[in-house]
């Protein structure tokens, strides 16, 4: 089968990106789902910074590859053994396809299943297979899903079904930023009612994280950012309060609206200094948590005596720490029931030939979520 997909053939190119075209739209081979897999019809694709940090090399993946994550759309035909779907039903697609099987899975912990993190290291699906191919050549595949296709062969396990009621390109959001986000409060942290958070980066990991406290019943949402548009936005989605990053007395401005420090901060931003503002407005007993994901080669500062002495937790939250078919369908019913507000985040809705000049703009922090739509 011939689709259409946008190939990276090579990272690190100069921006503008609508100039240099990291991402080609070409013509590809992929082949029909085998034994556990799926093709999918994409309706729907979220531009991520995960996206991006493929582009621009801070996050090294083996190239070609067809990238894209964040995705929905409809089941167009099952391979071998794939007997709980059928044809026509809706899905979001997740980027950690767990085995089920493995120690983390066996543990309730399907974020941080091995084979799935294996798979996605290689550019493969959980199988081992490459399905796509250009110029017969294999294309390596982006996170078991490279959803910036016209169709996308996936594991099974890649798959959640949901409401066909829900538009796609609200559906989509719903596999990384919503997850991710909301999961890293809910699941990660585990807010309770009252608390005090801070948010530090505000795209769109980083809001659905402002809307999942304030879901959690969180007293107070600092919102941290270098972007004042951002900061507003946040606010209209339910921040007490807005801290601009660039300040540089940004850290005691925290400490202090905040009575001491937060006793939940988030870095959503995968950079250290995010990281590091985040630790340092954390009170004494407060739990850090971050989702970013900054270069293999950075390394974080930091004074290990404050974790004993000020009894203090600095945690990593991985797809939001997030049980997919779990988590999935209770987030859209939230959405549904008007306490998740996931229709705010989706800022540009983009065709497939705009898609360099999408990362272009999410690159300089403009708009929050855009999502490619595919007739």
């Amino acid at each position: 089968m011939r689709v259409k997909a946008a190939l990276l053939k090579k990272t690190g190119l100069a921006s503008p990106y609508a100039a240099s075209k990291p991402l080609e739209v070409v013509d590809m081979e992929l082949t029909p789902p085998g034994r556990g897999e799926v093709l999918v019809r994409i309706k729907a694709a979220g531009l991520c910074h995960s996206d991006l940090s493929v582009i621009d090399g801070s996050r090294p993946r083996p190239t070609p590859m067809a990238l894209g994550h964040e995705a929905a759309g409809v089941v167009e035909e099952l391979g071998q053994g794939v007997a709980d779907l059928k044809e026509g039903d809706h899905v979001v697609l997740v980027f950690v396809p767990s085995c089920g099987r493995c120690r983390s899975c066996a543990a309730g912990r399907p974020a941080l299943c091995e084979p799935g993190a294996k798979a996605n290291a290689a550019g493969t699906l959980v199988g081992g297979e490459r399905r796509l191919r250009f110029e017969a050549a294999p294309v390596h595949h982006h996170l078991g899903v490279s959803a910036f296709a016209e169709r996308a062969v996936v594991a099974r396990e890649s798959c959640v079904k949901i409401d066909p009621d829900l538009p796609y390109e609200l559906a989509a959001l719903f596999g990384c930023a919503v997850l991710t986000g909301v999961g890293a409060v809910v699941n990660t942290a585990r807010v309770e009612p009252g608390a005090s958070v801070a948010v530090v980066g505000l795209g769109g990991v980083g809001l659905s994280a402002v809307i999942g406290a304030k879901l959690a019943g969180a007293r107070q949402v600092v919102a941290v950012d270098l972007s004042d548009e951002k900061l507003a936005f946040a606010r209209r989605l339910g921040a007490t309060d807005a801290v601009n990053a660039g300040d540089k007395d940004a850290v005691e401005t925290v400490r202090r609206i905040s009575g001491g420090g937060v006793e939940f901060a988030f870095d959503m931003a995968g950079a250290v200094p995010a990281l590091e503002l985040a630790y340092a407005a954390t009170a004494r007993g407060g739990t850090t948590v971050t989702a970013g994901l900054p270069h293999p080669d950075k390394r974080l500062a930091l004074q290990p005596v404050t974790l004993v002495a000020e009894e203090r937790t600095l945690k990593g939250s991985y797809i939001g720490s997030a049980v997919p078919l779990r988590d999935v369908p209770r987030f859209i019913s939230l959405f549904q029931a008007g306490r998740l507000p996931v229709d705010a985040l989706l800022t540009h809705r983009l065709k497939f030939e705009e898609i360099n000049a999408g990362f272009d703009r999410l690159r300089e922090g403009v708009g929050v979520r855009q999502v490619v739509l595919f007739d």
